[in-house]
């Protein structure tokens, strides 16, 4: 009998601590935020930055150090496939589309499987709101996303990406985007343009 307890003990203990650093990231990639929020693929969990985040968000909020705002400072959303539903991957090109956010400041920014900024010396992993407004078209930008790409221009290096996601942050978000963000996000079209070895 005590053993029988001590066993379970000891398996309900290394199952909690399994799921904690699963959960954190220490194990694999880690758990994903909640989709509660799906706007074309574009997702988000807008318990984030607040007291309603589980203990497995609040975990890879930690691990990570991302997505540690509170919603009327900035909201999070973030996509793993192009606009056709295939994963996003960096033998493959992209254009990244969009118009005017609903906030003071915007950036899409590209993270690796591991939730990392990728191992490259392109100093290209973010296209922002500045970068749109110095390329005269702030209401309606673009930008490539492709592992060797142009050292000008719009472009977000993904070299060394592997399977990779992308982030949007909206600093300051209108009121309206935080009642409503799937009513009133204007989520930016991920276009595949072409694979390597593949027609796109």
């Amino acid at each position: 009998m005590i053993l029988s307890l001590l066993a379970g003990g000891i398996l309900g203990i290394a199952a909690g601590a399994a799921s904690a650093f699963y959960a954190a990231g220490i194990i694999g990639s880690g758990a994903s935020f909640g989709d509660q929020i799906d706007v074309n693929s574009w997702k988000s969990d807008w318990t984030i930055g607040s007291a309603a985040a589980n203990p497995w968000t609040r975990a890879r909020v930690a691990r990570h150090g991302l997505l540690a705002l509170t919603k009327d400072e900035a909201v999070y959303f973030t996509t793993a496939t192009d606009s056709d539903g295939a994963r996003l991957k960096d033998d493959c090109t992209y254009e990244v589309s969009g118009g005017e956010m609903p906030g003071l400041w915007w950036s899409v920014t590209l993270y690796d499987g591991e939730s990392y900024l990728p191992r490259n010396k392109d100093n290209a992993l973010s296209f922002d709101k500045t970068k749109a407004a110095a390329s005269g078209a702030p209401d309606a930008w673009s930008f490539v996303i492709a592992a060797d790409g142009p050292e000008t221009g719009n472009w977000v290096s993904s070299k060394a990406g592997g399977a990779f996601d992308l982030t949007l942050r909206i600093y300051k978000p209108d009121l309206a985007l935080i009642e409503d963000p799937e009513g009133v996000l204007p989520a930016p079209t991920v276009k595949r343009l072409a694979c390597k070895g593949a027609a796109s």
